[in-house]
């Protein structure tokens, strides 16, 4: 399957990512076509998931450039709450964002757009222990697996992975 063919992604990693929320959408965007691109604090460095799965960082994310890139998937775990404490982190999201380019974010991983401070106004999902940060940051929260706002996907858990990237592909291959 070549449906992405041409576009590039990237991803957020930190240490304690949750593993399947990285992973499963990564291999699933290459099986696509995509070329998805892992940015760390440090480039090639080993990171560690939740559950000991190692993934080596592709790039620093330092060195992103949004413009080079089509979307921006973030995984959950608790690598959220230090990834958003990184201004290029913000800035990036915040700027793919401002270009209605894919912004998709799951469990914990809402901890990210809320520091960005695009929420508001938005219905999302997530897990249940930060619906009432997306709340307080001015979204709209539902219980569903997924659900899909303007550039914006979102998912609850794992569980959640085969709608979430379903859709994460739908919006690349449409818009």
């Amino acid at each position: 399957m070549n449906e992405l063919s041409g576009k590039r992604i990237v991803m957020f990693i930190d240490n304690i990512y949750e593993d399947l929320e990285l992973w499963y959408p990564k291999m699933r965007l290459i099986e696509a076509g995509a070329e998805v691109v892992v940015a760390g604090p440090d480039s090639g460095k080993i990171y560690s998931g939740k559950h000991g799965y190692p993934c080596k960082s592709d790039a620093a994310i330092s060195d992103i450039k949004d413009n080079d890139f089509d979307g921006l998937v973030l995984a959950g775990g608790f690598a959220p709450d230090r990834l958003r404490r990184d201004p290029k982190v913000l800035q990036i999201t915040q700027k793919m964002h401002q270009d209605s380019k894919l912004i998709a974010h799951i469990c914990h991983a809402g901890w990210i757009t809320i520091s960005a401070g695009i929420m508001k106004g938005f219905t999302c999902t997530s897990t249940p222990g930060i619906k009432d940060d997306l709340i307080n940051a001015g979204a709209k929260w539902v219980d569903k697996p997924v659900v899909v706002d303007r550039n914006m996907v979102s998912s609850r858990r794992p569980d959640d992975l085969p709608f979430f990237c379903t859709a994460i592909i739908e919006f690349l291959k449409n818009g």
